[in-house]
């Protein structure tokens, strides 16, 4: 133990954001299983490089430190949307990868399906805290708002389709299909959470998607 301490002074020294990033890590993992009230920062500090007092010294308080979590899995969310490149494609085919890409991220990141039903559970209160949620949100209405204006002006698209109604049909059935994973699973079998269930779900949200947003095509019909 003695010869530890200095070990994590050094590297709180020269890399405090590499320790910050340890600690959120953790912290992640135990709000997700545990909740706000479950998790306790002993239990926090124990797993990671730091004592309790370096952890409050970053994030004020153990509030501070879920909301800091919070944040961060929104901002993995958010990064794997923005990492799609959609340049050259048609509004269908834009639209179609990015309901691949949403779904799955969400299947990617159970972290933050956990998170965001505990912060349901606390009616969005740390949310409303911050300053950086908002704004990552932003991002995904604006690339829909722009799929949409371009589907529209191509007479492709619906023009009732909204991004944020859009967003909403995406993201529920994507979200779904983690958090209820174990009781879906449970009274109906796991077969749609094997490899090729879950190829076909997400298959499943394009069509519904696209029955939404787009117009039917004559020439489809006439070959029908």
């Amino acid at each position: 133990m003695t010869e530890q301490a200095p070990a994590r002074k050094s590297t709180w020294k020269q890399d405090p954001e590499a320790v910050k990033a340890d600690i959120l890590r953790v912290a992640t993992a135990e709000f997700a299983d545990r909740g706000l009230s479950g998790a306790r920062i002993d239990e926090i500090a124990a797993k990671t490089s730091v004592s309790k007092r370096m952890i409050y010294y970053y994030f004020s308080d153990k509030e501070g430190l879920y909301r800091a979590a919070l944040e961060g899995v929104y901002a993995r969310l958010r990064a794997n949307e923005r990492a799609l490149d959609l340049t050259g494609l048609d509004p269908i085919a834009a639209l179609t990868e990015l309901i691949k890409a949403t779904f799955d991220s969400h299947r990617s990141l159970p972290d933050f399906i956990r998170l965001v039903m505990i912060e349901n559970i606390h009616h969005a209160a740390y949310m409303k805290q911050s300053s950086i949620i908002p704004e990552l949100n932003s991002s995904i209405i604006s690339k829909l708002a722009e799929l949409c204006d371009a589907g529209k002006a191509a007479g492709i698209f619906y023009d009732h389709v909204d991004p944020v109604e859009l967003h909403w049909m995406i993201s529920s059935m994507s979200f779904y299909n983690v958090s209820n994973r174990e009781t879906f699973s449970h009274s109906f079998g796991a077969e749609l959470h094997t490899s090729a269930g879950q190829q076909r779900l997400r298959q499943r949200v394009v069509d519904a998607v696209l029955a939404i947003a787009v117009k039917p095509r004559p020439n489809a019909q006439a070959l029908a």
